[in-house]
């Protein structure tokens, strides 16, 4: 049964970009059937004449608030709709234009998915894909596993309690994920790059990792009972993410023998790493050594 959608754009003095955004929302192959956007106090003269206009054109309602986050924004929009389902989108990005479609399908298709996204399609500063893996609550635990532009079930948003209006520090959309996936259900994404996610140095996913190991901290402290039910399959997660990294800093080193490897890390397989580059990088100066000794003199 085709269900109704609504989007929510929530911006903070983003100019054009909110323009862009909402633009994005109106090419959908699927049209939603509302559109809000959430202005959180935005001052520049620019980002509200270019609220201003959006409200004259009457193609989405313009709601207007002191500033208090982007949870906040985001509650507010999603409480304005009155639609089934619902997309929350930041300012600064866009959808490609089948993401309502092909998200909402993969809701209205299975009733344990609460929530689904996509790949995203990085731009700005830096163009790379980011290929989110989704998954159940545990797999959200030594990771945020879904993009924050997701599309969501509203009851299941209302029945998580929403986001937290207290956290404006960052990490809010992944502790949102897990109060929503804590029932049961799961967060599917679509294997493509259908959210177009804007860089840059001074972007808030960037600035919160300053402060990631206080901001995970809390996140497992808010949901201890989810962690500890599942705690060998989140220090698991994390010591294979650990090996992933240190595996791709070796092959780097060995890749280029002008990197000096420096101390080792001790108790994380670092001292291992070293032994294997210097006895790769001996090797193959060993074998460099024996061609020229067999090479014929110019």
């Amino acid at each position: 049964m085709r269900a109704s959608v609504g989007v929510v754009v929530t911006g903070f003095d983003q100019g054009d970009l909110v323009r862009e955004a909402v633009e994005s929302v109106l090419r959908q192959t699927r049209a939603p059937d509302q559109v809000v956007v959430v202005d959180d106090g935005s001052t520049d003269a620019w980002s509200l004449e270019v609220l201003d206009v959006l409200r004259a054109d009457g193609l989405v309602q313009v709601l207007r608030q002191e500033n208090a986050g982007v949870s906040a924004a985001r509650n507010a929009g999603l409480s304005l709709l009155t639609t089934e389902l619902a997309v929350v989108l930041d300012g600064d990005d866009r959808l490609a234009e089948t993401f309502v479609e092909r998200t909402a399908a993969l809701l209205e298709e299975d009733a344990d998915v609460v929530g689904a996204s996509s790949w995203l399609r990085m731009h700005g500063v830096a163009h790379a894909i980011a290929r989110p893996a989704g998954g159940a609550a545990v797999d959200f635990l030594h990771r945020n596993a879904s993009p924050a532009t997701v599309m969501l079930r509203r009851d299941r948003w209302r029945a998580a309690g929403g986001y937290d209006e207290r956290m404006r520090d960052g990490f809010e959309d992944w502790d949102f994920f897990l109060a929503l996936l804590a029932a049961g259900a799961r967060i599917e994404i679509v294997p493509e790059p259908l959210v177009e996610y804007r860089t840059s140095p001074t972007s808030a996913n960037v600035r919160s990792m300053d402060k990631r190991v206080a901001l995970y901290g809390h996140l497992v402290d808010r949901h201890r009972p989810l962690f500890e039910e599942h705690l060998r399959a989140v220090l698991l997660a994390q010591e294979a993410a650990s090996i992933a990294r240190l595996d791709a800093w070796e092959r780097l080193v060995l890749d280029h023998p002008e990197v000096p490897v420096g101390d080792a890390t001790y108790g994380d397989g670092g001292m291992a790493a070293v032994v294997r580059i210097a006895t790769a990088r001996a090797e193959g100066a060993g074998a460099q050594t024996a061609r020229a000794a067999v090479l014929p003199e110019p």
